[in-house]
């Protein structure tokens, strides 16, 4: 994207109350109560894996000798940021099963949907994006908005 583009979508983005393409208002990081709730349910149900800190495990990339992979991080280093919200809600709900991942893909994600609600879920994810710096939110921004442009 031209920086001209890029400037002028970040101007535009700056002045809306709507959020970028991709974004759900349901994890809406700038919610403080929402991100709070997200806080204590990502300790309680997310951090063993994640990281407390959102690092996730070491050698996250790499597949271990079962075939699965390790909890990737949620922070900037990651690949979360690169997947809409309802994307990651899906995934965070019913695991990573299809369409998210291959058919009989093993994953250690467990489907949360049937022990969390959709509002404690909502949440996490609000948490997680609350950590994500302005640049990681801006490229998210340009990315989705080109997925939902196609």
């Amino acid at each position: 994207m031209p920086l001209r583009r890029l400037a002028a979508a970040l101007l535009l983005a700056a002045c809306s109350e709507s959020p970028p393409p991709g974004d759900d208002p349901r994890a809406d990081a700038r919610d403080a109560a929402r991100v709070a709730l997200g806080a204590q349910v990502y300790a309680r149900e997310c951090a063993a894996c994640h990281g407390a800190e959102l690092k996730g495990q070491p050698n996250w990339k790499q597949a271990l000798p079962n075939g699965r992979r390790p909890a990737p991080p949620h922070d900037d280093s990651g690949h979360t940021w690169h997947h809409a919200d309802h994307v990651l809600f899906a995934i965070v709900k019913n695991g990573l099963v299809p369409p998210y991942a291959p058919p009989g893909y093993e994953s250690d994600m467990p489907a949360f949907g049937g022990k969390l609600s959709d509002e404690e879920l909502w949440a996490v994810l609000a948490f997680i994006k609350s950590h994500w710096s302005r640049e990681v939110l801006s490229y998210r921004a340009e990315m989705t908005s080109n997925a939902t442009d196609k």
